[in-house]
């Protein structure tokens, strides 16, 4: 079964333990397709958010950190004047999983609502 985008945005994180196995590189470049933009870079995904002004920038970053604690799953960010580079990968395994794809689906749709 292929997943698409909006499956994704439909699910919730399930929690991840030590020990769990990453995701094998073909499923992780078939969810990559599914997010506009997200690149793989190691064992993470990223993108980089552009902003009109701080104001903007600061309220999208809010919106992430609401969506991470929603989904108990949160990702390393890096803010400046302008924009915002998010980074997800399960830091617990050492690699990527479904939830990382999960919340970079999510974050998509807070940003096609904010338009």
């Amino acid at each position: 079964m292929t997943i698409s985008a909006s499956d994704l945005r439909e699910k919730a994180c399930k929690p991840c333990e030590e020990g769990m196995p990453a995701l094998p590189q073909n499923e992780i470049d078939n969810l990559l397709q599914k997010l506009e933009g997200w690149k793989q870079i190691g064992q993470e995904i990223a993108k980089i958010y552009r902003s009109k002004n701080f104001y903007e920038t600061m309220a999208f970053v809010n919106a992430i950190a609401w969506v991470s604690h929603k989904e108990g799953h949160h990702p390393d960010l890096e803010v400046s004047y302008s924009q915002c580079r998010v980074r997800y990968s399960t830091h617990a395994i050492g690699g990527l999983t479904e939830n990382d794809f999960i919340c970079a689906a999510k974050i998509e749709d807070v940003i096609s609502a904010g338009h």
